[in-house]
């Protein structure tokens, strides 16, 4: 399931060295003798919920002795501020849950932080962890070709990105954008704002207001623009 993540950018990532990704199968770690890791939980109720023991004996094989990550449902949902704090992180360990969850004791014993990508349910933790991998890595230095790029982007600069364009510069007679043909980075780069700003105010209200909230960072063209996106309500 983990394939992804040895192509592209993070499996170069990792032939360079700037980033290591180790697979713990919880299987092999089970002294079932049927190979079983979880069991009917305690108190009733539907569904399976992973044992502690095949867990408890798969970490202490680890030498990551890094911040146990449960991707679970419950917990806070995956945001920038905490993409960014565990981006700052040397190691982490990344505990995939299956079927209800896993027994409340391996949370409390390692003090995992619960972080979810979502208000939905999957069948498994190894989706939401290759998310979370993914959104970390990239603001490693050195996994992305520009070094400014990861920053830049949509919700990181505090606004969605503006829209893209590349050759030709005209297609079935839509063309690019004049502005962005026309050589004056100025421009270009206010008609990247204006266009960033009227996303977000759209789609994103709240980063919106957040965003403009204190005017005073902004240059006398780039409040201009501002007035002008609330004018247009």
């Amino acid at each position: 399931m983990f394939a992804p993540l040895k192509t592209s950018m993070l499996g170069r990532a990792c032939e360079k060295g700037i980033l290591e990704i180790n697979i713990t199968d919880i299987r092999d770690y089970t002294q079932d003798k049927h190979n079983r890791t979880d069991d009917y939980p305690f108190g009733g109720g539907g569904g399976m919920v992973m044992m502690p023991d095949p867990v408890f004996r798969s970490m202490e094989s680890l030498d990551n002795k890094g911040k146990l990550i449960y991707m679970s449902p419950r917990g806070k949902v995956l945001d920038e501020d905490k993409i960014k704090e565990l981006s700052q992180l040397d190691e982490m360990i990344i505990l995939c849950g299956h079927y209800e969850g896993v027994d409340q004791r391996i949370l409390d014993n390692y003090d995992a932080e619960e972080i979810s990508i979502g208000d939905y349910v999957l069948t498994g933790g190894e989706l939401p962890a290759m998310v979370l991998i993914d959104s970390v890595a990239r603001l490693l230095p050195g996994v992305l070709g520009n070094s400014d790029s990861a920053l830049n982007e949509s919700v990181y600069s505090g606004l969605l990105e503006h829209p893209q364009y590349t050759q030709p510069r005209e297609y079935r007679g839509i063309p690019v954008p004049e502005v962005l043909t026309s050589g004056n980075h100025k421009l270009i780069a206010l008609w990247k704002f204006e266009q960033s700003l009227r996303l977000t105010k759209e789609r994103r209200p709240d980063l919106f207001e957040a965003f403009i909230e204190d005017r005073s960072r902004f240059s006398k063209a780039e409040k201009k623009i501002i007035d002008q996106v609330l004018k247009n309500d």
